[in-house]
């Protein structure tokens, strides 16, 4: 019952922190801009406000349309539950695995692209076709990032991962040093930020996610919403439990033990939404024809780690 309730009290936990993590994200680049921006819990008041209002639905809007949302959500939500936030060796840890978290994060895109061009308008469709293309890359960058991990800790297993990092196996290496870039760009990609593409704004001629999402409201929209978020939270979440694995509590642990990792991951969120503020300042947004070229060094960097390690047999990486 016990490894239950702290599985439960995770799952919740990302759910609450993720709207947190982008109005803190928010609040701190309109801060660096020299603007006011809004409060902290804004995200929560736009998902309250949505969840009021009424759903308006185009004529031709199929049942995919209407159930994509809540499939995406349920996808996002598992995955981001899955990844070790404040304590390792959790009830569902057996399944929180690499490879099914890429899995779940892929069929989750793949009901977006869906969705976005079911009502057939020009928006949906360029929004779906740049997704696609961006995921096409994104995707095998990914891919070697867990062989990478995979080849140095000897499992896909994040809590596996988690207490390899921690021992005084892992030493300085270059391969987990390209893995942590090449993890990096492959989250700004996914979720859309810059200098892939600016959350901001609704140019048509800029935006990726935006327009995908163009034609929902309501209960839907907050939904996806919310989803993205938990997407934003997943990654920083997942960069931390493998290169910054640090306050992680084990399995059987005391309760001391849980609230300790609880600070250490507010502490790892805090620093994470630190710093992606202050780059999508200093940074401007690409060109869109740029974005596999910025797509490819992550894939490159994937590759090059992944070659050393098997060039280097075990030896200093």
């Amino acid at each position: 019952m016990r490894g239950l309730a702290v599985q439960g009290v995770e799952m919740v936990l990302v759910l609450l922190l993720a709207p947190l993590l982008t109005g803190f994200v928010r609040k701190l680049k309109a801060r660096l801009q020299r603007r006011r921006g809004p409060p902290l819990i804004q995200p929560y008041r736009d998902l309250l406000r949505l969840m009021r209002k009424e759903v308006v639905l185009a004529h031709n809007a199929s049942w995919l349309f209407r159930t994509a949302p809540y499939l995406i959500f349920a996808a996002t939500w598992v995955a981001a539950a899955f990844v070790p936030t404040f304590a390792t060796g959790l009830l569902f840890s057996w399944s929180a695995d690499l490879i099914v978290i890429v899995a779940l994060l892929g069929t989750a895109r793949f009901f977006l692209a869906l969705a976005g061009m079911d009502v057939g308008t020009a928006f949906g469709g360029i929004g779906a076709s740049r997704e696609v293309m961006i995921a096409s890359l994104a995707e095998p960058a990914m891919v070697i990032v867990v062989f990478v991990l995979a080849l140095i800790a000897g499992s896909t297993q994040l809590s596996s991962i988690a207490d390899y990092m921690l021992s005084s196996n892992v030493g300085l290496r270059i391969s987990l040093g390209m893995a942590l870039i090449a993890l990096m760009i492959v989250a700004l990609a996914e979720n859309a930020r810059i200098p892939v593409d600016n959350p901001a704004t609704h140019l048509e001629l800029t935006m990726v996610h935006e327009a995908m999402i163009l034609e929902y409201s309501g209960r839907h929209l907050a939904v996806l919403e919310l989803a993205a978020s938990l997407q934003l939270l997943l990654y920083v979440s997942l960069i931390a439990c493998i290169f910054t694995p640090w306050g992680l509590a084990p399995a059987g642990a005391p309760a001391a033990a849980y609230a300790v990792g609880a600070a250490a991951y507010l502490a790892k969120l805090a620093v994470a939404g630190v710093t992606l503020a202050l780059f999508e300042t200093a940074v401007a947004k690409m060109r869109v024809f740029r974005v596999p070229e910025f797509l490819g060094v992550g894939l490159m960097l994937g590759l090059l780690g992944t070659l050393l390690l098997f060039v280097s047999h075990g030896g200093v990486r």
